[in-house]
């Protein structure tokens, strides 16, 4: 009996070793498998729901038993419906039949397409935001109100700015950079305060940053409630924007609230926080104060800045998702934001923490919100159902990540390599 423990162990610390050391297409190649077992126990799910259901007319038959929803159905729902339908039907190779793949009259800039690089944008902001603290050996979970905080400060200073500053394109050029640096400035100093209790304090900043989202969430709550509340409006909110401070939509339709100048701002930051993180001496700071924070003090780095730092980057980042929240998708700031944060530690977790993984990342779960809102709209699957299959997905797809970072901190740095002793 008392080998059992000992052989569980060792082979825990195998799976550990081989997540750590494997590549990059071994990690794609693991994520994609991943997803198509989340598939897979998800289709058992919508099954054995299906068959608990009562409903007039089975939405599918399968081994000659019918069930009220169709795990087929859903899915193609779920990721081709976020993206507008683009498969034509007749496109079937398996069975012989070669039409063309695209479905006649399909535009990338459909509004299926639109709600999905809508929700990817602010995803890419949180996804960074969070990665970058990881990386700097910071468990940052204040994002959302970080996020809340930026995106607040953004409407409140636009609306401010927007009676001295002149319509048109002109205004447009100064309000929308002054409301992402107000965004950024607010939801980094935000970020700040717990980099301060942690560095200074000891504090420990899981607990910090997770009161901050409160904090962030009922003061938004305050002052739009009592002082900045849009007259006669049954919604806690502020008055709109005017349009010279929002970011325009450019090929898409308006009403899908997306901009492509917005997206191309989202992965501009990401290729700065990359070569941030690995060309500049700050970067430098930040990686090896994740990595090894006792000899990262010893080589001369100033530990406690470099941790205010991380979260006041991490911060700023997140602010300026916020931002982009209030210019590109509302108009104006109401209280009850979407957890973007939240969602923004597993997108970092399935990026490995990369700033590029989260631009690969960040769509993955903007098609997943998207496809819930056609599932939701197109089918008669509950809302609940749904979002256990988007939990199931989230969940298959970021844990090989997890467990990758979890044996980056617990195993020996000579078994993180190939030839170390974790290859014998």
């Amino acid at each position: 009996m008392s080998g059992a423990p000992k052989r569980v162990k060792e082979g825990v610390r195998t799976v550990l070793e081989r997540l750590v050391r494997a590549s990059a297409f071994e990690r794609i190649l693991i994520s994609a498998a991943a997803l198509v077992l989340a598939v897979l126990v998800g289709t058992v799910l919508v099954l054995v729901s299906g068959r608990m259901t009562t409903c007039s007319t089975a939405a599918a038959t399968y081994f000659g038993v019918g069930f009220c929803y169709d795990p087929v159905t859903v899915f193609d729902r779920l990721f081709f419906g976020a993206l507008g339908d683009p498969m034509n039907p007749l496109f079937r190779p398996l069975e012989g039949e070669f039409a063309p793949p695209f479905r006649a009259g399909w535009s990338p800039f459909n509004t299926a397409m639109g709600v999905t690089l809508r929700e990817t944008t602010v995803l890419v902001f949180t996804g960074l935001s969070v990665a970058l603290a990881f990386r700097a050996g910071v468990f940052n979970i204040g994002t959302q109100g970080q996020l809340i905080a930026g995106g607040l400060a953004s409407a409140l200073g636009l609306l401010s700015l927007a009676p001295v500053v002149p319509g048109g394109l002109v205004g447009s050029l100064v309000l929308v950079p002054a409301g992402l640096f107000i965004g950024a400035l607010v939801g980094g100093l935000y970020g700040a305060v717990p980099g301060v209790l942690k560095a200074y304090a000891d504090a420990n900043e899981v607990i910090t940053t997770i009161m901050l989202n409160f904090v962030a969430a009922q003061i938004a709550l305050y002052l739009v409630s009592n002082y900045f509340k849009r007259p006669n409006s049954q919604v806690v909110e502020t008055v709109p924007l005017p349009d010279a401070a929002t970011i325009p939509p450019v090929v898409f339709d308006p009403r899908t609230n997306v901009s492509l100048i917005a997206l191309a701002v989202a992965l501009g930051f990401a290729g700065a926080i990359y070569y941030l993180l690995g060309h500049t001496a700050l970067g430098y700071d930040l990686r090896t104060s994740g990595l090894q924070p006792a000899g990262a003090e010893y080589g001369g780095v100033a530990t406690k800045r470099t941790i205010v730092a991380s979260l006041t980057l991490s911060g700023a980042l997140g602010g300026l998702g916020g931002a982009m929240y209030v210019m590109m998708i509302l108009g104006n700031f109401q209280i009850g934001v979407p957890a973007y944060g939240f969602d923004g530690i597993t997108v970092a977790i399935l990026a490995g923490n990369n700033p590029l993984g989260v631009v690969f990342a960040a769509p993955l779960f903007g098609i997943i919100k998207s496809g819930s809102i056609v599932i939701d709209t197109t089918t008669s699957v509950p809302p609940q159902l749904v979002d256990v299959l988007r939990g199931l997905i989230v969940l298959f797809v970021a844990m090989p990540e997890f467990f990758r970072q979890i044996g980056h901190r617990v195993l020996p740095e000579e078994s993180q390599t190939p030839g170390g002793d974790g290859d014998a």
